[in-house]
């Protein structure tokens, strides 16, 4: 029985620790899936990123293709073709950077009827004093929302783009700056395109920088590029533009999502995304909750029923005889009362058999106690093999057994016992050299519905003590007219 309630705790441990591992299980699928819409969320938006600054980028390398063939560029030319760079893709204003020499500078100035600028640090504008050469913005071509101030302003003085304007010379690739302040206003990314003398050498650095003759340069508002990225993922998605580890635009801080490469022009850009729908732990918790639940009833059921077989165990070792396993004396005599109440409430008769073995002190003095024992464990195999299942078998006390037979005859009960008689007359163990016999008394109940358990137990045990005083080995049936008649005769 120990070894049964502590298997079923440890089954009980298991159920719990499954249902928690269940949980987890489905915390973790519903986690992968989340990561995984995430990192599609965030591929998907900066694709559209990329794709749209792509179109933009690759039409400055059209502009740039584009005025480089044209000798002598008007700015309503560009204008005409800048502003068709501007309604197709996502800049928010493109221009044209010559190179203007001091030399050319006055006539240059003269031409356009514009007056070229350079910031002095952050005090703001004041006219330009000699340099080698100028990048001044002179054809500008703006969405109708920009007011494009930046006319005749030299970047080359600016500490923020010249860095660029170096890059894109050098490379012959279009170039991207980080998110800077916009000269249109705002913020964004500047892209900067160099073009070349027409017929020019281009292989070497030294030849693009002898063949430099301006820039193709487009401005991007970092809000239509992010704008672009939101279309593509859920409502509520936080975004954020990284460079070099730092958020340059969106959310502020570590996001807890995913990200994707973003690449604009000649650098890479990190966006990252955070969906604030994780994965909820209602149904895992449920999950867990129930399982304990479980786990908890069976283990409480276990404790229950453990409970209640040591005390069943309990109660058979109570009225169990140790030696024989038959009832003792304080079963026997309740069952004896069931049998013979059932008997009056089915109008039945029944019979009770009391035996004793015969010498069986000699038995225990020659041959010793355990001899004894085993020789009344032989009577009780005996009374197991001669006797129905619906009988009841019980061990009085030393040698003495007693039989009840509900449902039974006289005939059926003499029957009985004198089967049981021979069956341990003929009953020999290795260690005896003689038979051993019982007397066996009977006594009828059913009869008349007045008659206690007491007294049907002093009949059979009266009928038992004739059949010893008439020679022993015998069955004897109690008889009342018999019993009067001795009476009288004393």
């Amino acid at each position: 029985m120990r070894r049964r309630f502590w298997l079923g705790i440890a089954a009980v441990a298991l159920v719990a620790i499954g249902s928690v591992l269940v949980a987890f299980l489905v915390y973790a699928d519903d986690r992968d899936d989340f990561d995984l819409r995430q990192r599609d969320e965030a591929a998907r938006a900066a694709h559209q990123m990329e794709a749209l600054a792509g179109l933009s980028v690759n039409q400055l390398n059209s502009a740039a293709a584009f005025i480089k063939a044209e000798d002598d560029l008007s700015r309503h030319e560009f204008q005409v073709y800048g502003n068709s760079l501007i309604r197709q893709g996502a800049l928010a204003g493109a221009v044209y950077i010559p190179r203007v020499t001091q030399t050319q500078r006055e006539r240059f100035e003269r031409a356009q009827g514009i007056e070229i600028l350079e910031r002095d640090g952050l005090t703001g504008f004041r006219r330009a004093r000699s340099q080698p050469a100028y990048f001044p913005i002179t054809y500008v071509a703006a969405a109708e929302e920009e007011q494009g101030r930046a006319l005749g302003y030299d970047l080359g003085r600016d500490p923020a783009r010249r860095p660029y304007l170096d890059r894109a010379r050098d490379s012959g690739s279009a170039v991207s700056s980080l998110v800077i302040p916009l000269l249109i206003g705002g913020r964004g990314i500047n892209v900067f395109r160099a073009v070349y003398r027409d017929g020019a050498p281009v292989k070497t650095v030294a030849q693009r920088r002898r063949a430099l003759v301006g820039y193709a340069a487009g401005s991007f508002r970092i809000e239509t590029l992010a704008s672009s990225a939101g279309e593509t993922v859920s409502p509520g998605v936080r975004l954020q533009l990284r460079a070099g580890g730092e958020a340059v635009f969106g959310a502020q801080g570590d996001l807890d999502g995913a990200s994707a490469p973003l690449a604009i022009a000649d650098r890479t850009w990190v966006l990252a995304v955070e969906d604030p729908d994780g994965p909820g732990l209602s149904l895992p918790i449920a999950l867990a909750v129930l399982g304990i639940a479980i786990a908890a009833l069976l283990g409480s059921l276990i404790v229950t029923w453990s409970r209640r077989e040591r005390m069943e165990q309990l109660e058979r070792e109570a009225s169990q005889d140790a030696l024989t396993g038959l009832d003792n004396r304080r079963r026997f005599e309740r069952d004896l009362a069931r049998a013979m109440a059932r008997s009056r409430r089915d109008h039945t008769t029944g019979a009770l058999l009391i035996l004793d073995i015969d010498d069986f002190k000699r038995v225990n003095d020659s041959q010793g106690h355990q001899a004894g024992d085993r020789l009344i464990q032989g009577v009780a195999s005996v009374l197991r093999r001669r006797t129905r299942q619906s009988d009841t078998l019980a061990r009085l006390g030393g040698d003495e057994f007693a039989v009840i037979l509900p449902r039974s005859t006289r005939t059926e009960a003499q029957l009985a016992a004198e089967a049981i008689a021979r069956e341990v007359r003929e009953h020999r163990s290795d260690e005896e050299s003689e038979s051993v016999t019982v007397s066996v008394g009977v006594a009828m109940f059913g009869n008349d519905p007045r008659t206690s358990a007491a007294t049907v137990f002093s009949e059979a045990d009266t009928a038992m003590y004739t059949a010893k005083d008439e020679g022993r080995d015998g069955v004897r049936i109690f008889d009342p007219e018999a019993v009067r008649e001795d009476a009288s005769e004393r």
